[in-house]
């Protein structure tokens, strides 16, 4: 089983910046790909970046240009950079795996994102 630890969330004022982290218990490298995934209340879950094993990356329309994601694979950890966050931001952020193989999914906990005005 697969287990997935998000940190880095907090409180941050609206244009700051904050790095998540996503700590895996398996090679992130031997996976099809990482991505980080938002839900705010109400609303279900958006993909807001993804990442694959070959470092092709994809960012939703509201992440590109403030959003970056990376992975260090020696760490087995993926990175979720965001610059310049809006309220609108505001979500609890969870890192996902997509299994190469199975293609099963894996999912952390979730770290809370707060931005304020």
């Amino acid at each position: 089983q697969v287990q997935l630890v998000e940190s880095g969330g907090g409180l941050v004022q609206t244009g700051g910046s904050l790095r998540l982290s996503c700590v895996a218990s398996t090679s992130i490298a031997d996976q099809n790909s990482v991505a980080w995934f938002r839900a705010g209340s109400g609303t279900e879950r958006d993909l807001v970046a993804a990442i694959s094993n070959r470092n092709t990356t994809y960012y939703a329309e509201i992440a590109k240009g403030r959003f970056t994601i990376s992975r260090d694979d020696a760490k087995n950890t993926v990175y979720l950079q965001m610059n310049n966050l809006k309220p609108e931001d505001s979500a609890t952020y969870r890192c996902g795996i997509r299994a190469r193989g199975s293609n099963e999914d894996f999912w952390g906990q979730g770290t809370r994102v707060t931005v304020t005005s």
